[in-house]
């Protein structure tokens, strides 16, 4: 466990829990060196290291004070401030003791008569969160060896924390320029031969079977870049299997000459062969497996190969796993084949229309408007602030796991990478269609008048209310316009995260009401744009693994084997009710200070009869009663509830909602997420389907309403089918399934009529 105090700490000395002092980069290098994972050695320059830094030299005033002349629209005005920061940090001293640590730690780490050669990376305290990732935001320094060297290149780290991209990144995701620290690893540098990275699910259809690999010859900064296309592997995760393998040609790769990096030619024999055995591809697919189940979360995870060892040097969350879209899906067939002009790698689904502006480098961002499509060989963290613009995205060079891939997959922006000589055939201002769940580029904007038709077709009316699962507040707005009929699914746990800090530490420094106003802000969003169709809000559902995750977490959560089946839900407000009068708060404060009376209730994963008898008392304590404007509702989410679904309807409650992801594990006994039996959860099983009926036929019978808000109604149409038959009054669905699965109720319901 790292200090506050600490300036210099071995990597084996951190783990995740100390994301503050060492930065996420920081924290899970030590945590996999802790779980014997096959990461280099290396040492971490703290946090408390560069504040000390920014204080002995009166640093922090002046930045506040050139951050307080940036124009965020303007990459010039962006790029002016960075270069006046950056000179002032570069010409600063690094504390003295600061400096015989990292001495002390430089010649333990090379041995009393050699220097070793370091990699030096940044880990930014607020970077790589599950919602947020900080791709290539600070900078990275390979092959560095000395003392002298290693205080420079830490100085430039420091730095770096104010590059243009990283000052706009901050700006965009509302993070303090000044408090947000950072904190160096300092590591035995990897003189790759080969590298890559690995996503634990396809980072394209958020498939949990797959493994994808991506690798490249030489240092693993081109793949990154998207300077060079990687070999692109998939490996079956239930048994290690090569699903499927494409190697691609490489002409050039970045290597270690002396103390430099140098890009050199492949030779022409090795440009087009497999970049790593096949031994090596299942290798690389177990440790990613095993990765995975540490975090028990999905992995984006970089890899490199030395003399044949495989090592592990950097892993992180994967933030885009059912992200946004800004752009509606549609089907395969409303586009011509005969149009496709280019067609590269698939990237980020979603279909852009737009017309292309072709960039040769970062400083020729001013050219992009709003919508256009972004054409470029590849794309760096410069490109960000152009990237956010573009309607749609396309580069030359780079795989699915490249900055381009990445940031567009983060920003819900359709785009296609690997699509050789796109700055030749695409010409400035010509209209194309991008279509990035296939990889297809068009001619034209092909779907124009197919999606005008798509759109009159969409104002079907059905007796079956067509809900939406939101999480989003930034979505509303966009998500209101469809043919929807409210919000089922109402996730708060998103924007507690984007909070930071646990509610508990919040509430032992007086601070409930940061709490409430950014809640509430929120909240208030979502009801305002759908106002008068009502919100169902749902009571927060972390489980203990990631409320710990949160700021001071560590201190107010216990550590449990099956978070799943653990301290969640109506038993954690019965048993400390303190955070839940905090949403019983906001919730009044959103009815009635806001009007926004559209505002309902839902209480998850409720284990008794009692426990409901228990929340309705806290509710009714709280001064929200139900009535024609103000709904309780319950998940039904655990076997108990099909069983004793009558007891709970009698407690008072005004509908139901069925979780189908935890009913149907829990019915099962699978884990969906384990790989390992994956492949038996299936909300169609027999087992399950006839606790879904009794559900709807139950909730019929009393006369309240009775939803799902599941992945399932998203994925099964016939499922849909069955729960309108039985009797079901909503369904509750992701955006992007809004009009297709509105078609099958209006078709379902005709034919009923019929009869």
């Amino acid at each position: 466990m790292v200090k506050s105090t600490d300036l210099v700490v071995w990597l084996s000395e951190v783990d995740k829990s100390d994301v503050a002092f060492v930065g996420g980069k920081g924290a899970n290098l030590g945590e996999m060196i802790q779980a014997k994972f096959p990461v280099p050695n290396g040492f971490v320059l703290t946090a408390y290291s560069y504040f000390l830094f920014l204080k002995q030299n009166s640093l922090e005033t002046k930045i506040k004070h050139l951050l307080g002349t940036v124009n965020y629209d303007d990459p010039v005005s962006i790029d002016q401030v960075s270069r006046h920061i950056k000179k002032i940090l570069l010409h600063s001293e690094v504390p003295v003791e600061v400096v015989k640590k990292v001495f002390e730690y430089y010649k333990m780490l090379g041995g009393m008569f050699s220097d070793a050669l370091v990699a030096i990376r940044s880990s930014a305290t607020s970077e790589d969160s599950k919602t947020a990732s900080f791709a290539g935001q600070q900078e990275t320094y390979l092959n560095v060896k000395g003392e002298a060297n290693v205080i420079a290149k830490i100085k430039e780290g420091w730095a770096s924390l104010f590059e243009p991209r990283a000052i706009f990144y901050r700006h965009e995701n509302k993070l303090d320029q000044v408090r947000s620290g950072i904190s160096l690893v300092v590591q035995k540098m990897v003189e790759s031969e080969a590298s890559g990275v690995m996503f634990t699910i396809d980072p394209i259809t958020n498939e949990k079977t797959k493994i994808i690999i991506e690798a490249i010859y030489g240092l693993g900064e081109y793949i990154v870049q998207g300077k060079v296309t990687p070999d692109h592997y998939e490996v079956k995760k239930s048994d290690l299997d090569i699903i499927s393998k494409t190697a691609s040609e490489q002409n050039v790769m970045l290597v270690k000459k002396g103390t430099d990096n140098r890009e050199i030619n492949v030779p022409r024999g090795r440009s087009s062969r497999q970049k790593i055995k096949d031994s090596e591809i299942i290798a690389l697919g177990k440790l990613g497996k095993q990765i995975e189940h540490h975090y028990y979360f999905p992995q984006d995870i970089e890899w490199a190969r030395e003399k044949g060892k495989l090592y592990i040097v950097q892993t992180r969350p994967i933030t885009t796993t059912g992200n946004k879209q800004k752009n509606k899906e549609v089907e395969k067939n409303l586009f011509d084949s005969k149009n496709i002009i280019l067609k590269g790698d698939p990237a980020s689904p979603g279909v852009g229309i737009g017309h292309v502006k072709i960039l040769k480098s970062p400083k020729q961002m001013n050219k992009i408007m709003q919508g256009d499509v972004l054409v470029a060989e590849y794309t760096n963290p410069d490109y960000v602030p152009a990237m956010k613009k573009s309607g749609a995205i396309v580069t030359e060079r780079g795989g699915r796991t490249s900055h381009a891939a990445i940031v567009s997959r983060e920003f819900g922006i359709p785009a296609v990478v690997g699509a050789e000589n796109a700055m030749k055939v695409l010409k400035d201002d010509m209209l194309i269609t991008v279509n990035g769940k296939t990889g297809e580029i068009y001619k034209g904007g092909l779907l124009t008048k197919s999606l005008i038709q798509q759109e009159e077709q969409l104002h079907l009316k059905t007796s079956t209310k067509v809900y939406v699962n939101l999480a989003e507040p930034e979505r509303a707005i966009e998500v209101a316009k469809m043919n929807v009929d409210g919000v089922g699914l109402l996730r708060a746990e998103f924007m507690i995260a984007a909070i930071g800090t646990h509610p508990k530490k919040l509430i032992k420094e007086g601070k409930q009401k940061v709490f409430v106003d950014k809640l509430s802000d929120g909240i208030s969003q979502i009801c305002k744009a759908f106002y008068p169709r009502p919100v169902l809000y749902r009571a927060t559902d972390f489980k203990t693994n990631e409320y710990r995750d949160l700021k001071g977490g560590e201190m107010y959560e216990p550590v449990e084997p099956n978070p799943m089946l653990g301290y969640r839900g109506a038993y954690r407000y019965i048993n400390d009710a303190q955070v839940f009068h905090l949403e019983l708060e906001t919730i009044k404060y959103v009815r009635n200070k806001k009007g926004l009376t559209n505002l309902n209730l839902m209480i998850p994963f409720v284990r008794t009869v009692h426990e409901l008898e228990e929340v309705k008392k806290l509710v009714n304590k709280s001064g929200l009663h139900r009535n024609h404007s103000f709904k309780l509702f319950m998940m039904v989410e655990i076997p108990s509830n099909v069983i004793l679904l009558e007891d709970f309807i009698k407690v008072g409650i005004d509908g139901v909602s069925i979780g189908s992801n935890d009913l149907t594990m829990l019915i099962l006994g699978t884990d969906r997420d384990n790989s390992e039996v994956a492949t038996e959860f299936d909300e169609r099983n027999p087992a399950v389907l006839w606790a879904l009926e009794k559900i709807v036929k139950t909730c019929k019978k009393h006369g309240i309403a009775a939803g799902i808000c599941g992945q399932a109604p998203s994925s099964y149409p016939d499922l849909v089918e069955k729960l309108v038959d039985w009797g079901i009054t909503s369904v509750s669905i992701s955006p992007d399934a809004i009009n297709t699965t509105r078609k099958v109720i209006y078709k379902l319901e005709r034919k009923i009529l019929k009869k």
